[in-house]
């Protein structure tokens, strides 16, 4: 039987405005939902490789999950979610603007953010070198909403599409096949694994 892949978003984080989104970290809620997982990791008992993005909030998600499975975190840089550095800080407002058009307008960077086309081609070319090698056991990829969505209609052979998002709050998953690279399901949260 082929292992299978889940990736799995980072929960809810601390937005600090005067810092880089990459180093921003979870919060009470996001630590304790990662927390509770791996206190009972039932479905991920068979997991033998994780493998994080650089960024805090998934470190911070991984390496708890990492501990009670025995296992060490593999980082990878191109695990990373879109760049947006470009903006800086946004409000509420003009994130949602903008994250409107980074996902309508596939091959522009929309105010200096990596373009949707651009984010997508690197995830897929990550997501491939981390499964081309012989794989004794599950592998599950923390990473990030933006991402993940774009990862989740590539691999679905789908247009990308902002309804694609997924739209919990972070902290959810879903499980592709690793042979095939197709979904095996759509968007769960956390509590279900």
């Amino acid at each position: 039987m082929a292992p299978a892949v889940r990736y799995l978003t980072h929960p809810q984080i601390l937005i600090e405005p005067i810092k880089g989104s990459r180093s921003w970290s979870l919060n009470s809620t996001g630590a304790s939902r990662v927390a509770r997982l791996a206190s009972r990791h039932s479905r991920l008992q068979f997991t033998r490789h994780i493998v994080s993005s650089p960024e805090t909030t998934a470190i911070e998600t991984a390496t708890p999950l990492a501990q009670a499975l025995g296992l060490t975190v593999d980082v990878r840089e191109n695990m990373r979610e879109h760049d947006q550095s470009s903006t800086g800080f946004l409000s509420k407002r003009e994130l949602e603007q903008t994250s409107s058009a980074f996902f309508s307008q596939l091959e522009r960077s929309v105010r200096g953010w990596e373009a949707a086309s651009a984010a997508q081609r690197r995830i897929m070319s990550e997501v491939d070198a981390c499964l081309d090698r012989d794989l004794l056991g599950d592998v599950l990829i923390v990473g990030h909403g933006g991402v993940g969505a774009l990862l989740y209609c590539g691999l679905s052979g789908r247009t990308i599409d902002r309804d694609h998002v997924q739209d919990m709050g972070g902290g959810v998953w879903f499980k592709f096949d690793s042979i095939l690279h197709r979904p095996l399901t759509g968007w769960q949260p956390m509590e279900a694994l």
